[in-house]
Protein backbone atom coordinates (compact mmCIF):
# COMPACT_ATOMS: atom_id res chain seq x y z
CA UNK A 1 0.00 0.00 0.00
CA UNK A 2 1.38 3.42 -0.31
CA UNK A 3 3.04 5.40 2.36
CA UNK A 4 0.62 5.35 6.02
CA UNK A 5 -0.71 8.38 6.63
CA UNK A 6 0.00 8.89 10.63
CA UNK A 7 -1.94 12.12 12.68
CA UNK A 8 0.79 12.97 15.00
CA UNK A 9 -0.75 14.96 18.04
CA UNK A 10 2.79 16.58 20.03
CA UNK A 11 1.48 17.39 23.49
CA UNK A 12 5.34 18.26 24.34
CA UNK A 13 5.14 22.19 24.51
CA UNK A 14 6.72 23.09 21.42
CA UNK A 15 10.52 21.05 22.23
CA UNK A 16 11.79 20.60 18.66
CA UNK A 17 13.15 17.37 19.91
CA UNK A 18 10.10 15.39 19.84
CA UNK A 19 9.29 16.72 16.01
CA UNK A 20 12.87 14.96 15.08
CA UNK A 21 12.61 11.78 17.13
CA UNK A 22 8.81 10.87 15.58
CA UNK A 23 9.91 12.01 12.41
CA UNK A 24 12.82 9.94 12.72
CA UNK A 25 10.85 6.37 13.94
CA UNK A 26 7.77 6.44 12.30
CA UNK A 27 7.55 5.84 9.02
CA UNK A 28 5.09 7.50 6.57
CA UNK A 29 3.31 10.42 5.58
CA UNK A 30 3.13 12.58 8.96
CA UNK A 31 0.83 15.42 9.77
CA UNK A 32 1.63 16.63 13.19
CA UNK A 33 -0.60 18.74 15.27
CA UNK A 34 0.68 21.04 18.00
CA UNK A 35 -2.10 19.69 20.54
CA UNK A 36 -0.65 22.50 23.20
CA UNK A 37 -2.08 25.20 20.86
CA UNK A 38 -5.48 23.34 20.38
CA UNK A 39 -4.42 22.41 16.92
CA UNK A 40 -6.42 19.36 16.18
CA UNK A 41 -7.16 17.34 12.92
CA UNK A 42 -10.31 18.58 11.34
CA UNK A 43 -11.16 15.18 9.93
CA UNK A 44 -10.10 11.46 10.90
CA UNK A 45 -8.62 10.65 7.15
CA UNK A 46 -5.68 8.83 8.88
CA UNK A 47 -4.09 5.25 8.64
CA UNK A 48 -2.99 5.71 12.85
CA UNK A 49 -2.67 8.21 15.24
CA UNK A 50 0.21 8.63 17.12
CA UNK A 51 0.26 10.92 20.61
CA UNK A 52 3.51 12.32 22.19
CA UNK A 53 4.71 12.88 26.11
CA UNK A 54 4.26 15.92 27.74
CA UNK A 55 5.20 18.23 30.60
CA UNK A 56 1.55 18.23 31.34
CA UNK A 57 -0.48 16.01 33.34
CA UNK A 58 -3.90 14.55 31.75
CA UNK A 59 -5.58 15.34 34.85
CA UNK A 60 -4.59 18.96 34.28
CA UNK A 61 -7.20 21.71 34.11
CA UNK A 62 -5.18 23.32 30.43
CA UNK A 63 -7.88 24.40 28.31
CA UNK A 64 -6.23 22.43 25.01
CA UNK A 65 -6.45 18.77 27.16
CA UNK A 66 -10.33 18.20 27.22
CA UNK A 67 -10.89 18.95 23.52
CA UNK A 68 -7.97 16.73 23.15
CA UNK A 69 -9.38 13.61 24.83
CA UNK A 70 -12.39 14.50 22.99
CA UNK A 71 -10.38 14.24 19.75
CA UNK A 72 -8.85 11.10 20.49
CA UNK A 73 -12.03 9.30 21.35
CA UNK A 74 -13.55 9.92 18.08
CA UNK A 75 -10.47 8.45 16.89
CA UNK A 76 -10.86 5.36 18.74
CA UNK A 77 -14.15 4.98 18.20
CA UNK A 78 -13.77 4.90 14.49
CA UNK A 79 -11.31 2.39 14.76
CA UNK A 80 -8.43 4.45 14.02
CA UNK A 81 -5.49 2.48 15.21
CA UNK A 82 -3.33 4.67 17.75
CA UNK A 83 -0.04 4.71 19.45
CA UNK A 84 0.56 6.36 22.84
CA UNK A 85 3.82 7.61 24.49
CA UNK A 86 4.72 7.96 28.23
CA UNK A 87 1.53 10.85 28.33
CA UNK A 88 -0.23 9.96 25.29
CA UNK A 89 0.11 6.16 26.83
CA UNK A 90 -1.81 7.87 29.96
CA UNK A 91 -4.01 9.98 28.08
CA UNK A 92 -5.23 6.62 26.13
CA UNK A 93 -5.60 4.72 29.60
CA UNK A 94 -7.75 7.85 30.56
CA UNK A 95 -9.86 7.94 27.50
CA UNK A 96 -10.64 4.64 27.62
CA UNK A 97 -11.90 4.57 30.98
CA UNK A 98 -8.23 4.29 32.82
CA UNK A 99 -7.37 6.12 35.94
CA UNK A 100 -4.44 7.99 36.13
CA UNK A 101 -2.94 9.94 38.74
CA UNK A 102 0.41 11.01 40.61
CA UNK A 103 2.90 7.90 41.30
CA UNK A 104 4.51 8.70 44.67
CA UNK A 105 7.93 8.40 43.08
CA UNK A 106 10.12 9.64 39.53
CA UNK A 107 10.93 7.31 37.75
CA UNK A 108 14.02 8.88 35.35
CA UNK A 109 16.72 7.50 33.17
CA UNK A 110 17.38 3.74 31.62
CA UNK A 111 15.34 1.21 33.20
CA UNK A 112 14.44 -2.48 32.69
CA UNK A 113 11.23 -3.06 32.14
CA UNK A 114 9.63 -6.70 31.61
CA UNK A 115 7.77 -7.82 28.80
CA UNK A 116 4.53 -9.90 29.00
CA UNK A 117 4.20 -13.00 26.55
CA UNK A 118 1.85 -12.50 23.67
CA UNK A 119 2.74 -8.52 23.03
CA UNK A 120 2.04 -7.95 19.59
CA UNK A 121 3.52 -4.16 20.39
CA UNK A 122 6.85 -5.59 22.10
CA UNK A 123 7.28 -8.40 19.13
CA UNK A 124 10.98 -9.31 19.20
CA UNK A 125 11.79 -7.79 22.32
CA UNK A 126 13.29 -9.49 25.04
CA UNK A 127 11.46 -10.60 28.12
CA UNK A 128 13.53 -7.82 29.95
CA UNK A 129 14.96 -5.31 27.91
CA UNK A 130 15.86 -1.63 29.18
CA UNK A 131 14.28 1.39 28.20
CA UNK A 132 14.33 5.63 28.24
CA UNK A 133 12.17 6.34 30.98
CA UNK A 134 10.48 9.96 32.19
CA UNK A 135 7.31 10.29 34.62
CA UNK A 136 6.01 10.84 38.22
CA UNK A 137 2.47 10.10 36.75
CA UNK A 138 1.59 6.69 35.91
CA UNK A 139 -2.00 4.51 34.82
CA UNK A 140 -3.01 3.35 38.11
CA UNK A 141 -5.89 0.76 36.78
CA UNK A 142 -6.25 -0.13 33.08
CA UNK A 143 -9.61 0.22 31.40
CA UNK A 144 -11.75 -2.71 31.53
CA UNK A 145 -11.05 -5.07 29.01
CA UNK A 146 -7.34 -4.00 28.71
CA UNK A 147 -4.30 -6.20 28.43
CA UNK A 148 -1.25 -5.32 30.08
CA UNK A 149 2.04 -5.62 28.11
CA UNK A 150 4.98 -4.07 30.09
CA UNK A 151 5.68 -3.64 33.50
CA UNK A 152 8.40 -2.95 36.02
CA UNK A 153 8.41 -2.17 40.22
CA UNK A 154 7.19 1.90 39.19
CA UNK A 155 4.33 1.15 36.96
CA UNK A 156 2.06 -0.28 34.48
CA UNK A 157 4.45 0.31 31.54
CA UNK A 158 2.54 -0.72 28.32
CA UNK A 159 -1.30 -1.67 27.60
CA UNK A 160 -3.44 -2.85 24.57
CA UNK A 161 -7.03 -2.72 23.88
CA UNK A 162 -8.20 -3.74 20.56
CA UNK A 163 -6.40 -1.30 18.13
CA UNK A 164 -5.20 0.90 20.99
CA UNK A 165 -1.86 0.94 22.06
CA UNK A 166 0.61 2.55 25.11
CA UNK A 167 3.87 2.46 26.17
CA UNK A 168 5.01 4.10 29.78
CA UNK A 169 8.77 4.53 28.28
CA UNK A 170 10.38 6.44 25.62
CA UNK A 171 11.40 4.12 22.77
CA UNK A 172 11.88 7.66 20.42
CA UNK A 173 14.51 8.97 23.12
CA UNK A 174 17.96 10.09 21.67
CA UNK A 175 20.76 10.76 23.77
CA UNK A 176 20.49 14.52 22.89
CA UNK A 177 17.16 14.43 24.15
CA UNK A 178 17.37 12.41 27.00
CA UNK A 179 20.44 15.09 28.27
CA UNK A 180 18.21 18.05 28.02
CA UNK A 181 15.39 16.44 29.58
CA UNK A 182 16.78 15.89 32.65
CA UNK A 183 18.80 19.81 32.74
CA UNK A 184 15.35 20.69 32.66
CA UNK A 185 14.24 19.05 35.61
CA UNK A 186 14.65 20.08 39.66
CA UNK A 187 16.16 17.22 40.31
CA UNK A 188 19.05 18.01 43.12
CA UNK A 189 22.61 17.64 42.08
CA UNK A 190 23.45 14.33 42.89
CA UNK A 191 20.77 12.72 41.17
CA UNK A 192 21.11 15.00 38.28
CA UNK A 193 24.57 14.48 37.89
CA UNK A 194 23.68 10.69 38.10
CA UNK A 195 21.45 10.49 35.64
CA UNK A 196 23.40 12.55 33.18
CA UNK A 197 26.33 10.42 33.52
CA UNK A 198 24.82 7.67 32.71
CA UNK A 199 23.71 9.32 29.59
CA UNK A 200 26.16 7.09 27.47
CA UNK A 201 26.26 5.87 23.87
CA UNK A 202 26.65 1.89 25.54
CA UNK A 203 23.76 3.00 27.68
CA UNK A 204 21.82 4.53 24.50
CA UNK A 205 22.73 0.98 22.16
CA UNK A 206 20.95 -1.39 24.80
CA UNK A 207 17.81 0.55 24.42
CA UNK A 208 17.74 -0.26 20.40
CA UNK A 209 15.07 -2.84 21.08
CA UNK A 210 12.48 -0.67 22.61
CA UNK A 211 12.49 1.08 18.75
CA UNK A 212 10.75 -1.89 17.39
CA UNK A 213 7.48 -0.33 19.61
CA UNK A 214 7.24 1.98 15.89
CA UNK A 215 8.08 -1.16 13.62
CA UNK A 216 5.44 -3.99 15.32
CA UNK A 217 3.19 -0.12 15.79
CA UNK A 218 3.16 0.36 11.40
CA UNK A 219 3.20 -3.79 10.59
CA UNK A 220 0.05 -3.90 12.41
CA UNK A 221 -1.58 -0.80 10.43
CA UNK A 222 -0.69 -1.85 7.56
CA UNK A 223 -2.44 -5.34 8.58
CA UNK A 224 -5.54 -3.77 9.47
CA UNK A 225 -6.00 -1.27 6.95
CA UNK A 226 -4.79 -3.10 3.71
CA UNK A 227 -8.16 -4.61 3.46
CA UNK A 228 -10.39 -1.43 3.64
CA UNK A 229 -7.88 -0.15 0.72
CA UNK A 230 -8.47 -3.18 -1.41
CA UNK A 231 -12.22 -3.18 -0.51
CA UNK A 232 -12.80 0.37 -1.19
CA UNK A 233 -10.49 0.81 -3.87
CA UNK A 234 -9.13 3.58 -1.58
CA UNK A 235 -9.49 4.76 2.19
CA UNK A 236 -12.36 7.17 2.72
CA UNK A 237 -12.49 9.92 5.05
CA UNK A 238 -14.30 8.83 8.00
Amino acid sequence: MSQLRIAVLNAAHEDANTTRNFRRELEGSLAEFDATASHLPETFDFDAVAITGSRSSVYDDEPWIEPTKAWVADAIDRGLPCLGICWGHQLLADVLGGEVGPMGAYEVGYSEVERHEGSRLLAGIDDRFVAFTSHEDEVVSLPSGADPIATNEYSNHGFRKEHVFGVQFHPEYDQKTARELVHRKEFDEERKRRVLESITPENHARTSQAKLVFENFLEYVREVQTPAVAADGGRDSA
